[in-house]
């Protein structure tokens, strides 16, 4: 038995860990184009920023992959799978053969047919390799403006690190309002109050048309409206498409959006399993499979992929969106459905405290919590989280949700006593 996995990052590393946990002999192999050890990458902003220093990006220790007794082949593209023959084909020649194979190559960003976008100082944000990129152009040319394309959480994240530089930042966002996917449209308006505060220039309602150069670098860029934007560089961070092009027509594997998997994470060809942002799994408040590219979704969806690859069988129960991003100095977080389109079916409860700012919104769903924001307070936002996710019916307490003394204490106790266990703890 061998197992391959292509990708090195959150979801091959559960992966990893499921299969030494029930399988500590057979073979396994991590062919990644990266070459990094694994890192973290939800930290990328905080690196280019300044918060954090290389030696704090690794999500392993170094010795992960002796340990797990791991090869690897790193810095190595996959170009093409190929299920009939049970190998993968590498770029420059070559193959890697597998029986039981994991997909988890993430997303790759999406960089729009703009005029210009091959010149010296465009980035896209979501790899070590932008932060250093970014880092050079900013030291060594002296940067001093950024363009950054998309007001979702990229763009924001991308933002907030390129101010900690000292960098004087444009927004510009196709949609009417900034993290319009995420956030309802009070919690977008605060959020754009707070970028605007910190000196940042927001356009809302249009796009990019020209990015023009100067000597082969990035000089200005051009707006929908015909309006000038001065830049020494301009950031795409319009999104992330799950990263499927190894993947041919004719592998039998099928592809929506995504790379589309069972409750095992097994795709439509036996042995081969798919997790993470390149992966269409359950998502349990819509009750459909799409992409959820976050973190910890794709952890536990490598683990359970890796479960089953060792022949323990294991389900995904499913997950659901949490995303979090820090403006000009305040902590956001959204959860789940945030701004739900048919009011009829949903309840609604909110406290917005204009003076400090701290705004909260809760999403129900017959009884149920399915979507939360808290902007300036999350200090509860992982009970609320807990709920979601376990289902709880609120009724009991539902009045207390909003309340500044809601907490573990206001939940059941037999719920409390499934969160919080351990000698010498009262619940």
């Amino acid at each position: 038995m061998r197992y391959v996995i292509i990708g090195n990052s959150a979801a091959a590393v559960g992966a990893i860990e499921a299969i030494r946990q029930y399988d500590p002999e057979n073979p396994i192999t991590v062919v990644a184009d990266e070459p990094w050890h694994v890192y973290s990458r939800p930290l990328i902003s905080y690196l280019l920023g300044g918060m954090i220093d290389e030696s704090q990006m690794a999500y392993r220790p170094r010795d992960f992959y002796a340990r797990h007794r791991v090869e690897t082949m790193l810095g190595v593209q996959v170009v093409r799978v190929n299920p009939a023959e049970q190998t993968l084909t590498l770029a420059g020649g070559g193959t890697v053969s597998y029986d039981r194979l994991l997909i988890a190559t993430g997303g790759r960003p999406f960089v729009p047919s703009v005029p210009g976008v091959s010149l010296k100082g465009v980035f896209t944000f979501i790899r070590w390799e932008d932060v250093r990129g970014l880092e050079q152009a900013i030291e060594r040319y002296g940067a001093r403006t950024a363009l950054v394309v998309g007001g979702g959480l990229i763009g924001l994240k991308t933002a907030e690190a390129l101010i900690a530089r000292s960098l004087r930042v444009t927004i510009v966002e196709l949609a009417d309002r900034i993290l319009s996917t995420t956030f309802d449209r009070t919690a977008s308006k605060l959020a754009e109050t707070l970028l605007r505060r910190a000196g940042v220039e927001i356009r809302l309602g249009l796009t990019v048309s020209e990015i023009i150069g100067r000597e082969g670098r990035v000089d200005h860029a051009v707006l929908q409206d015909g309006e000038r934007v001065e830049c020494d560089l301009v950031v795409l961070a319009i999104g992330v498409r799950p990263n499927v092009d190894l993947i041919p027509p004719d592998s039998g594997i099928q592809i929506n959006r995504g790379i589309l998997v069972d409750q095992h994470m097994q795709t439509t060809v036996p042995n081969v399993y798919a997790a993470g942002d390149c992966a269409e799994a359950y998502d349990m408040l819509l009750g459909v499979n799409r992409p959820i590219a976050i973190w910890p979704n794709a952890y536990r969806q490598g683990y359970i992929a890796g479960c089953n690859m060792a022949g323990v069988l294991r389900e995904y129960a499913g997950g659901f969106p949490m995303n979090s991003v820090e403006v000009h100095g305040v902590p956001t977080i959204s959860v789940g459905i945030t701004d739900p389109p048919d009011r009829d079916s949903y309840e609604v409860l909110e406290r917005y405290d204009r003076e400090r700012p701290i705004y909260k919104r809760l999403v129900l769903r017959d009884n149920r919590l399915v979507g939360v924001i808290c902007i300036g307070d999350v200090d509860r936002a992982g009970i609320y989280t807990g709920l979601i996710r376990d289902r709880v019916d609120v009724t009991p307490f539902k009045d207390h949700l909003l309340t500044g003394k809601f907490g573990l204490i206001s939940l059941p106790r037999e719920y409390r006593k499934h969160l919080v266990v351990g000698e010498g703890i009262e619940v």
